[in-house]
């Protein structure tokens, strides 16, 4: 096992690797911009380095900086986390030939797989169901008219090298296909530096099922079953959950299956995970390859008692997979709901500024993955998700409960964030009826207003003049409870991972 490991990354993401590499034994090393110096990774980690300012093509995205960094300290291996240079193969490259190890699959299958069109031709060639389609590499127009008359309306414009949302457009009718994909291109280039897209049959009000896959460099592969991540807000994931209502033993077989398949067609290695549509006829297509460790990876390993950040280090170090598929199995139900500092009244827009109070719930079957800490400021420079709050239960009913009442008692004072909104959605009727299409905020929510502005800023002004250290807060009806924010190394020592309780 390694000794040291540099995690290029920032916020709850960079925490959950530091977590990891506690439980292993590895002495961690952070990064940071000049807007993170005091963020909690920094302060976790065993030792943390400087990248630069805070624009991300000066810090996190900086190849250079960072390998300069992992060097400097001594480290054998680079976690990229998720987001920034995660998917990145040539920062991969980067990694391997400076002779350090890459936690993650190699920079050939991450360039395959990020490749939208290359992937679904490997997909089709290897028996996975795909959605009809077309793509060419050259931008003809009156192909592209034809090939959308054959395969029909309404179809999504798709960027070859997309994800997001961006590079993407509905189209309802011929007569709007040209300017989608002139628009589509534009948008990929400015996004990807990759003007390519494609065509494909859009799938109406689909379930977004996605499988955790793992492969080791002994030929070893495994599903750990699904995540249904339906809800969605601008194509951007904002509650998980698994086991999906949706999917019966015989389908979870065939699309757990399918996403072996996907991972040895592919020369998978490390974690990985295969998102897939499914249809309300119970029909499933692939959609991509996530090559990196998901946002969503602790409701898996909450069901499944696993630690999968570990598993991805045993994997890098050269190890064999911990489980067979027949070792694997699904105990309970696990919910996931990703708070962001947006105000969700007034249309998810990013918000910034200093956390004067944070209170985070805590209570049985309830894991809270936090980046932030009170005190400290939310940066403007980055994604704006603050926290994962995760319930655990022997049943969905159970999970749902216990995730109402986490949200209900997250408090964050200083930015608006969408706890209040997703405690409303789990608390909604469509939810609870499993109806979790991907149009779910769109159809049950698109009016939401929530908490008023007016008691937001009450709520500022009284956290603004309490004092620090030991406080007092009135609450529930005015009665005075006493608290003390917990350190950090208290926190890092009352978290777990798989626990199933």
């Amino acid at each position: 096992m390694f000794k040291r490991v540099l995690i290029a990354n920032r916020g709850e993401i960079a925490v959950r690797i530091i977590r990891a590499c506690r439980n292993l034994g590895i002495s961690p090393v952070a990064v940071y911009s000049e807007v993170d110096a005091k963020a909690l990774h920094v302060r976790l980690a065993d030792e943390a380095v400087l990248l630069g300012p805070p624009a991300p093509g000066e810090s996190y995205l900086d190849i250079e900086r960072l390998i300069d960094a992992a060097k400097q300290t001594g480290c054998e291996a680079v976690h990229p986390g998720y987001g920034f240079l995660a998917e990145r193969a040539a920062f991969a490259r980067a990694v391997i030939e400076a002779g350090l190890t890459w936690v993650g699959p190699p920079p050939e299958v991450i360039d395959l797989l990020g490749d939208k069109v290359r992937s679904r031709i490997a997909m089709e060639k290897a028996g996975v169901p795909v959605t009809p389609g077309f793509s060419t590499e050259e931008p003809d127009m009156e192909t592209f008219e034809r090939e959308a008359v054959k395969i029909g309306f309404p179809l999504l414009i798709k960027a070859a090298a997309g994800g997001g949302g961006k590079g993407m457009r509905v189209v309802n009718e011929l007569k709007g296909v040209r300017e989608a994909v002139e628009g589509a291109m534009r948008e990929a280039q400015g996004a990807f530096g990759d003007s390519r897209v494609f065509i494909e049959k859009w799938v109406q009000k689909p379930r977004h099922v996605e499988f955790q896959i793992f492969a080791d460099t002994h030929g070893n592969i495994v599903h750990l079953f699904e995540r249904e991540c339906s809800i969605q807000r601008r194509h951007q994931k904002v509650v998980e959950e698994t086991p999906s209502v949706a999917v019966t033993p015989e389908l979870r077989k065939q699309m757990g299956d399918a996403a072996v398949a996907t991972a040895r067609a592919s020369g998978y290695v490390n974690a990985g995970t295969v998102e897939f549509l499914l249809d309300k006829d119970g029909q499933f297509y692939f959609l991509e390859v996530n090559t990196r460790i998901q946002v969503e990876h602790p409701v898996t390993e909450e069901v499944v008692g696993v630690d999968l950040v570990a598993e991805q280090f045993r994997i890098a170090a050269g190890e064999k997979l911990s489980w067979t598929q027949e070792e694997l199995s699904q105990r309970g139900h696990a919910i996931e709901a990703r708070i962001y500092a947006e105000d969700p009244a007034g249309g998810f827009l990013p918000a910034a500024g200093p956390l004067l109070y944070l209170e985070e719930p805590r209570g049985p079957g309830i894991r809270v993955d936090s980046g932030v800490v009170q005190g400290v400021d939310v940066p403007i420079h980055y994604d704006p998700i603050m926290a994962k709050v995760i319930a655990y239960g022997p049943d969905r009913e159970t999970a749902t409960a216990r995730m109402i009442k986490a949200l209900e008692h997250y408090v964050a004072l200083g930015v608006p964030t969408t706890a209040s909104f997703l405690r409303d959605v789990l608390a909604s009727k469509p939810f609870r009826d499993g109806e979790t299409q991907t149009d779910f905020i769109e159809l049950h929510f698109k009016e939401w207003k929530g908490e008023t502005d007016q008691d937001r800023q009450i709520a500022l002004v009284a956290a603004a003049i309490l004092p620090n250290g030991v406080k007092t807060l009135a609450q529930n009806g005015g009665e005075q409870q006493s608290w003390r924010q917990p350190t950090p190394w208290e926190t890092l020592g009352s978290w777990r991972i798989g626990g199933n309780s």
